[in-house]
């Protein structure tokens, strides 16, 4: 079945394949155990990682669901020394102030396993930052604004896959939010309809690389069924 119109729209067919309930067991038990071989990590190697790579992995990102189809985000890609350390030094800024006078002690203590402090020196190491922006709306090329919906589940999404395709390459990568982030928007120069959502340093694990011995919530603790 080629492209059709439907009420003047184009439609496509789904491009799909039926398989068995057994070989899907198969599939998604093999899925799950690559994802959740996927950590968090703070100690990065400075290796070079290919920039082609790179664009393949935000390719995929770009492939997440969004509102209407809007799309609304942008992938700022660094791996310019200079820019990465004014992160660095504005960022550590930041969390130093978070550690030292923002965070209460309960979540002070609920770190503690983490064993992190305001200190992220990965910000230079790891080859490429990833800054992720959402757009509260669009613009168009006479710069009239777009609407956009559903911004923070769209751009959600997009970071799960981005993660995701993150760890199918080999890589690493840690999903770090100094708060505020408004100090990216202006070292990246970015426009006023974009906010920063997330900062990911991307790259290989440092050797002999360490995480915390963290545990999942085993599938029945998050699960209520409705029968």
């Amino acid at each position: 079945m080629e492209k059709v119109s439907i009420n003047g729209y184009p439609f496509v067919p789904l491009k799909s394949s039926t398989i068995s309930e057994k070989e899907a067991e198969v599939r998604l038990q093999n899925f799950t155990n690559h994802l959740v071989e996927r950590r968090s990590v703070r100690e990065f190697s400075s290796k070079p990682v290919s920039i082609h790579l790179i664009k393949k992995i935000i390719a995929c990102a770009n492939a997440a669901p969004s509102g209407a189809n809007k799309q609304p985000w942008t992938f700022c890609l660094v791996s310019n020394p200079e820019i990465k350390r004014k992160i660095r030094i504005a960022a550590e800024a930041e969390e130093k102030e978070s550690y030292e006078n923002r965070m209460n002690d309960e979540w002070l203590d609920d770190i503690k396993p983490l064993q992190t402090d305001w200190q992220k020196p990965f910000l230079e190491i790891a080859p490429y930052l990833i800054i992720v922006c959402k757009q509260s709306y669009g613009l168009d090329k006479h710069s009239t604004k777009i609407q956009h919906y559903y911004v923070n589940e769209s751009v959600g999404l997009a970071c799960g896959f981005l993660l995701a395709a993150i760890h199918q390459a080999g890589l690493v990568a840690l999903t770090h939010t100094p708060s505020p982030m408004n100090f990216l928007s202006k070292i990246l120069n970015r426009p006023e309809n974009e906010k920063p959502f997330l900062l990911i340093p991307v790259g290989y694990p440092a050797e002999n690389c360490l995480v915390p011995d963290l545990k999942k919530k085993k599938v029945e603790d998050i699960l209520v069924e409705y029968t």
